[in-house]
């Protein structure tokens, strides 16, 4: 069984409190953590990628199954889930709803207790998280229903709330069970509207494992009533403001003994995320050599094929990375394939471009002479042209390489694994300790790749053609 979570630490916990309370059946269960936003856990489900994940009811209604109205009762709710496969066990006890919150010193000096007060106050700094700043329970039905004349920027969840407590910003969106709400002292602000629906925290679940795992489907409705409102709190802030781990936490929570639930070894989770993070890379670098090497080739053979190649290795070089990341998905599923055939499109553009310029920079009385000898096309590529385009077309490669190690580090929101894994739990977590352990071994990595690239290049390149490059 694979439980899958999003990428908040309560969704971390109670996925965790999930696979614990299965293996107390008997059942074992992993834990694919902090996979991204809404929509990238439920295609995971509906994939069957993963077999279950928290969710809220808010969310299914206003994010998942919108042909519901907000107030879609649980029969109906459950209904419409099972026309998809789906099954939903009974809330879990308590109501996470969004919120928007400020400072109690500043709402105090500017008398506002609710959104509606915020009209009032046009020039106020807001910053949302990013999914909070698309959805249709969010921002922009949230201004729509208020009337607020001001704009507001997207950001990271976790990073909102130092964002707010230097007063970089003046108003976050908030969930009602977050441990950050005590600790800064903020202030909740009425929905004086009703605009919020409720969003009770639930458990989807694919309903075949009724059939095939029905000790694990136990489980978790077994948790149902099982968390109200402050325990959830407790737990959360226990993990982001204790920095305990998140196995731990749910271990106590389901009066468990948690042998080796800690955040495990400081050497073997290197190990771990280094042999990821290389295969992530090297796998994507190897396919890129083996089709962009030949596309450059052809490039140079035929000119208007060649511009064309060219143009739509740059066009891909555009696409921001996290988004194809995400466009992978469909294709791949989640898990280190959809990774991998990102970077695989990433590293096309340095190898095609650099390939067709070494063969395209050769003088043209060597490539005379080759034909002088009476040397058929492909022999002199392949002993005349290729190596001496050799040091481009490494170059190119070397390019690739270091860019892959840099953004394989994405790969973690998607479930690859690799050292984006300490660095998003890091910045989730707010510990900077973790935000490096996978920061530098990646600087690291690229830079030992770079210098093994230089090494190579000069152990390929021939004697005669080192020696003419220096003069």
């Amino acid at each position: 069984m694979v439980i899958g979570s999003k990428d908040f630490t309560e969704s971390v916990v109670l996925a965790e409190i999930a696979r614990l309370a299965a293996r107390e059946r008997g059942v074992e269960a992993r834990h694919r953590r902090s996979l991204g936003g809404t929509r990238i856990l439920w295609r995971a489900l509906v994939q069957a990628q993963i077999d279950a994940y928290p969710e809220y009811t808010g969310t299914i209604t206003q994010e998942l199954l919108r042909e519901l109205p907000a107030n879609a009762g649980f029969d109906a709710l459950r209904t419409r889930l099972a026309q998809s496969g789906i099954g939903i066990t009974d809330p879990l006890g308590f109501n996470n709803t969004y919120a928007i919150g400020m400072r109690e010193s500043d709402a105090g000096r500017l008398h506002i207790r609710s959104i509606s007060d915020l009209v009032r106050h046009p020039n106020l700094k807001l910053a949302f998280s990013n999914e909070f700043m698309s959805r249709a329970d969010g921002w922009p039905g949230l201004r729509a229903a208020y009337r607020l004349p001001m704009a507001a920027r997207g950001m990271d969840h976790s990073l909102a709330y130092r964002a707010l407590a230097s007063g970089a910003v003046d108003a976050i969106d908030l969930y009602g069970t977050d441990a950050e709400i005590a600790y800064y002292r903020l202030r909740v602000l009425d929905d004086d509207r009703g605009y919020f629906p409720r969003y009770d925290a639930v458990f989807l679940y694919r309903l075949d494992l009724e059939r095939r795992a029905p000790q694990f489907v136990a489980a978790l409705r077994g948790l149902a009533g099982s968390v109200d409102a402050r325990q959830m709190r407790a737990l959360n802030s226990a993990v982001k403001l204790d920095g305990e781990p998140e196995s731990a936490v749910a271990a106590a929570f389901l009066g468990l003994d948690a042998p080796g639930v800690a955040r495990g070894d400081l050497r073997s989770r290197m190990v771990r995320h280094t042999l990821q993070h290389l295969r992530l890379a090297g796998i994507s670098l190897l396919l890129a050599i083996v089709v962009a090497v030949p596309l450059g080739v052809l490039a140079t053979r035929r000119r208007h094929l060649g511009q064309f190649v060219l143009g739509l290795t740059g066009v891909l070089q555009t696409v921001p990375s996290l988004a194809l990341f995400v466009f992978m998905i469909p294709l791949f599923g989640i898990g280190a394939e959809p990774a991998i055939a990102a970077l695989f499109l990433y590293s096309l553009l340095p190898i095609v471009r650099n390939t067709h310029a070494g063969l395209t920079g050769i003088d043209p009385a060597l490539l005379e002479s080759a034909a002088a000898l009476g040397l058929p096309p492909r022999m002199r590529l392949w002993r005349v042209e290729l190596p001496l385009a050799l040091r481009s077309i490494l170059a190119g490669v070397k390019i690739a390489a270091v860019i892959n190690v840099g953004t394989a580090t994405l790969g973690a929101l998607i479930g690859a694994g690799g050292y984006g894994e300490p660095i998003l739990t890091g910045i989730r977590l707010d510990d900077l300790g973790l935000i490096m352990q996978g920061a530098v071994p990646a600087a690291l990595l690229a830079l030992a790749i770079q210098g093994a690239f230089e090494l190579l290049e000069n152990a390929l390149t021939p004697r005669g053609l080192r020696i003419r490059a220096k003069s």
